[in-house]
């Protein structure tokens, strides 16, 4: 059970790093420890399965430098496996004159980041292109498209164990003694030792660094997204995907449509806090999870700032009535009636003791030990471009 590196979540991150890892150290003996019975449980396969462009993040952020890289990666590992995927396109909508400017900041961003070919359109020129959506002036985003993710994880996984790796399933980890000369790990099934271990556990990430760094000021809270499927005689109301322009005050992108890579359309998702780490129903709920949040300074003061908005977010969970007429705002024609329960995610959004909710990513080295404490999207996008880092980071 001796290892080199032992890499602890077996999401597309952590599968990437494996892989980019093993790839440039073939001889060394890398294990991917995975608390689940198979890989993409969680927000790799709880995901609207889209392939970002980068164009919301701040220029030079890891947001949007791994993001850029990550996309050109990805398209390229699908294009040599044959995984499905469909660079459809994207527009993002104003719905009134206030959001004009918002909407002129994400054209600058993307033009920043390097993203060709984004257009502006007037009202009769995106309704060429999705006829039953409603606003007054969009940007048209060539690069963003649909993909399966949960076939990228499982092919990086045949791939890793073709050069030598192994996984392990069924093998949560319950503590992480760092010593001089090697890394001890007990799970739920064995005791490994390695030289190296890189942390990627998503949810739970806050709970893995917090065992080789008891003074780790950062916690995990759980933000469920859920979503509508829209039946299968109103399909033809989505072409491609139709997105809002973000509200500012509010860390998330706000429901939009998306037509997924089985053909099926999402509408969606909300935001709305989840009393477990893994709630993916409103009434999931884990005692201690729960209480790990509202005890948390920093969550208080995410009520403070955010407590309006959130109770809107509690509502459209409530009520599919809130829910449609949020949808409404893009598509009038929509109607409660089109819509069909569909899935759910749950984000591990990372928050510190004064209420900020980290934006980028966050990735810390400590030795012989990094961890990965905030990946969310586009991390799906950029999990080659972040698993290159981190094997650049642990070699060093």
């Amino acid at each position: 059970m001796n290892y080199d590196i032992v890499i602890v979540g077996a999401g597309l991150v952590g599968l990437a790093t494996a892989y980019q890892t093993k790839l440039k150290n073939p001889d060394s003996k890398i294990l991917i420890l995975e608390k689940e019975d198979d890989v993409a449980l969680h927000q790799s396969g709880h995901n609207s399965g889209v392939i970002h462009s980068g164009i919301y993040y701040k220029p030079g952020s890891l947001k949007a430098t791994n993001c850029i890289e990550g996309y050109h990666s990805v398209i390229n590992f699908a294009e040599k496996y044959g995984i499905k995927y469909d660079l459809c396109g994207k527009i993002i909508v104003a719905s009134s004159q206030k959001e004009l400017p918002l909407l002129d900041n994400i054209y600058k961003r993307g033009v920043e980041n390097g993203l060709q070919d984004l257009k502006y359109l007037s009202r009769e020129e995106f309704r060429e292109i999705e006829p039953h959506c409603e606003g007054i002036k969009a940007i048209k985003v060539p690069q963003t498209g649909i993909i399966d993710y949960p076939g990228v994880a499982k092919k990086i996984k045949e791939l890793f164990e073709e050069l030598g790796g192994e996984v392990k399933f069924n093998n949560e980890v319950k503590n992480i003694i760092n010593t001089d000369s090697e890394v001890i790990i007990t799970t739920s099934q064995s005791e490994f030792k390695t030289k190296k271990l890189i942390s990627c556990a998503g949810l739970y990430s806050d709970k893995i660094t917090k065992m080789t760094n008891e003074k780790n000021d950062v916690i995990i809270i759980p933000f469920r997204g859920e979503y509508y499927k829209i039946k299968d005689e109103k399909k033809h109301l989505v072409k491609h995907l139709i997105y809002p322009v973000p509200d500012p005050s509010f860390p998330f992108l706000g429901v939009h449509f998306t037509r997924m890579i089985d053909g099926n359309i999402e509408a969606g998702p909300n935001a709305v806090l989840a009393f477990r780490k893994e709630g993916y129903k409103f009434f999931d709920f884990d005692f201690n999870e729960t209480m790990q949040t509202l005890m948390w300074p920093g969550f208080r003061k995410i009520v403070a700032k955010y407590g309006k908005t959130g109770m809107g977010e509690v509502h459209r969970s409530l009520s599919k009535s809130a829910f449609t007429k949020a949808l409404q705002k893009l598509m009038p024609e929509i109607q409660e009636s089109d819509l069909v329960t569909g899935g759910s995610g749950v984000r591990a959004q990372a928050c510190d003791r004064n209420g900020a909710l980290i934006d980028d990513f966050d990735i810390v080295k400590n030795g012989n030990i990094i961890h990965v404490r905030n990946a969310p999207s586009p991390a799906a996008t950029s999990c080659f471009a972040i698993g290159n880092k981190i094997s650049e980071l642990i070699e060093k």
